[in-house]
């Protein structure tokens, strides 16, 4: 995988992290009612439930790619059509999370490596996200390292980024932060993915047209 197209796969995988949404709220919960060490659990499950739909998700569109080149086009057109969508929708977004931050009761470690697994693996829209997403990188997974690097990426970034939140949040003014800065993060979020779309679309435009 070249650097340059990891380098346009990080900033996706972080701006999907970093987006609201309910996984941020489970993070919320499990840190402010279990502790700073629950909420890094609960991160961290989380990211396992991202590598495996991400490992999923590559070694399918691979195969398709190679073995069924239609169906595969198909899929990145309904992408495409999706990110442009999700980029529509992050804009108009008011970033109104602070119903999903409150604090629950108090959860043990196990309650939340099952919670952030849970909200991972049983997110449909997560699922989608990525056949939507590597679509548009599988063809720079030519080796099995390259492979590795897209489905670590996602991985890694989101927990990072999970147990920052879980770090940080201990704080009392990070909250209000994050809240107030909700709407920025959206609206990146929603630029970067419209960016994308437009990339998918111009792509399968020179695949036809050569």
């Amino acid at each position: 995988m070249s650097l340059i197209a990891w380098l346009s796969l990080l900033p996706i995988c972080l701006l999907g992290a970093m987006s609201p949404g309910p996984s941020l709220a489970v993070v919320v919960r499990h840190t402010l009612g279990g502790s700073r060490g629950k909420g890094i659990v609960c991160a961290w499950a989380h990211s396992i439930g991202i590598g495996v739909y991400a490992l999923i998700t590559i070694l399918g569109l691979a195969v398709l790619a190679k073995e069924a080149p239609v169906v595969f086009n198909g899929i990145s057109v309904v992408g495409g059509l999706f990110l442009a969508w999700l980029g529509i929708k992050s804009l108009r977004s008011k970033g109104s999370i602070s119903g999903k931050l409150a604090a629950g009761e108090s959860t043990s470690a196990f309650q939340a490596a099952r919670d952030g697994l849970a909200i991972s693996l049983f997110n449909p829209k997560i699922l989608i996200f990525f056949l939507a997403l590597f679509s548009q990188f599988v063809a720079e997974a030519e080796n099995t390292w390259g492979q590795v690097a897209i489905v670590a990426t996602p991985l890694i970034v989101d927990g990072i980024w999970y147990t920052l939140v879980a770090l940080l949040l201990s704080h009392p003014l990070i909250l209000p932060r994050l809240k107030k800065n909700a709407p920025l993060i959206d609206k990146l979020t929603g630029a970067v993915l419209i960016l994308l779309a437009i990339r998918v679309f111009v792509t399968l435009s020179q695949k036809l047209y050569t």
